[in-house]
């Protein structure tokens, strides 16, 4: 029989959302790290053999950032920039389904490139994508809202 207690310690959090102590703890380590970096202008730990090693404020952000996604209970996945998605993944980092992305690539709202017989969409495309979209939206609010305010006047 399958010991299932320790699942969850030895599957990422790009496979399952943090447990309760994980949570605590990244909560911990972000207010810890930010403290320390308001102190010293930087992050300092310890390298392999005692010596000191400066990580840099921006990459300390960055730290800072990923632990506060753990610490609001997040599943997360790290992705550098130049990563081509597949179109799941694609789907996924939008929240659609992936017949719905397939329709957005075919019409031509978002770049991708095809691998064989498969497509593949750059990272960078996808989020000038959300961005734009975004942008349309709140240009919409800000129509809606002008709307409202000609007809109270009317």
């Amino acid at each position: 029989m399958v010991d299932t207690a320790e699942k969850p310690a030895q599957s990422g959090l790009m496979e399952r959302p943090p447990t309760a102590e994980e949570i605590d703890s990244a909560a911990h380590a972000a207010t810890a790290i930010a403290v320390a970096m308001e102190l010293d202008g930087g992050l300092k730990v310890s390298g392999e053999n005692g010596d000191p090693v400066s990580i840099a404020p921006a990459v300390g952000k960055l730290i800072i950032e990923l632990l506060g996604h753990v610490s609001n209970g997040n599943m997360v996945t790290l992705v550098p920039v130049g990563t081509m998605l597949t179109t799941q993944e694609a789907a996924d980092m939008l929240n659609v389904s992936r017949p719905h992305l397939t329709k957005l690539l075919k019409e031509g709202q978002i770049r991708f490139e095809e691998v064989g017989k498969h497509r593949r969409v750059p990272l960078t495309a996808l989020m000038q994508y959300r961005e734009e979209k975004a942008q349309r939206q709140e240009q919409a609010m800000r129509d809606l809202a002008r709307l409202g305010q000609e007809f109270d006047k009317a």
